[in-house]
């Protein structure tokens, strides 16, 4: 990039319920990073102090329904910035964020990319995971919500934006951008908590999972899968 270019600009769009406690590192990671210009959050109706928190830390504030999908997808017709990037609240950015970013959608013909990533816990990690993520988004065309996605805001307006699905949105958005050139990994590594893990056991969340992923690639419904990924609310 030559000197009279700019930066291209950032805008960070993460989906919150409850996450007062995730939340405040993870803003501050994300403040972190030079060439994010904006952070929107759009709570699906926190009872804590998640909106507060946000607010401090100067973001837009959005508020809908609790969906995953819709949450991101409200978020990302919101946003300014040349590349928005979809970022769990349990996930933090390195400080070379940015520049990863920027460096992966400069290479030939990709469209979109995650980062590698790490549990910050350590319960939810996996022998060969470098591997298998790389594997995931070169074979299967797919990156997961938690490694974080980033996409060219014009390219996401092409493909109809983010799917206002409450389960799988990453997946069909890869699906969707992958229509329109190559998925890639920057180089850089975000580190996600395996709280989830913690809570539920390890095998028994990977093989959730798993079955949520392989009867989303047989057709199952996003709404059916919730039941599965989430069963207490079916309760």
């Amino acid at each position: 990039m030559s000197a009279t270019q700019l930066s291209p600009t950032i805008s960070v769009v993460i989906p919150t319920l409850n996450e007062a406690d995730e939340l405040p590192e993870t803003l501050s990671r994300v403040q972190a990073v030079t060439e994010v210009t904006e952070i929107i959050v759009v709570d699906g109706g926190s009872s804590d102090s998640t909106c507060k928190i946000a607010r401090e830390h100067h973001c837009t504030v959005l508020e809908c329904e609790p969906s995953r999908g819709r949450q991101l997808r409200l978020g990302a017709e919101k946003a300014k910035g040349d590349i928005i990037l979809l970022l769990h609240a349990d996930t933090w950015l390195p400080k070379g964020a940015g520049e990863a970013m920027i460096e992966c959608l400069s290479q030939p013909l990709v469209v979109a990319g995650g980062f590698h990533k790490t549990f910050r816990e350590g319960a939810g990690y996996i022998p060969f995971s470098r591997l298998r993520l790389e594997f995931f988004c070169r074979a299967l065309k797919s990156i997961y919500g938690d490694q974080g996605i980033f996409v060219r805001r014009k390219t996401l307006e092409a493909v109809g934006g983010v799917p206002d699905i409450p389960l799988m949105e990453e997946f069909e958005l890869c699906k969707k951008l992958s229509s329109h050139g190559r998925l890639a990994l920057a180089k850089a590594t975000v580190q996600t908590s395996s709280r989830k893990f913690a809570k539920e056991g390890v095998l028994k969340t990977y093989w959730r999972m798993t079955v949520c992923t392989v009867r989303y690639w047989l057709g199952a419904s996003p709404e059916k899968l919730v039941e599965i990924y989430y069963p207490q609310k079916g309760k």
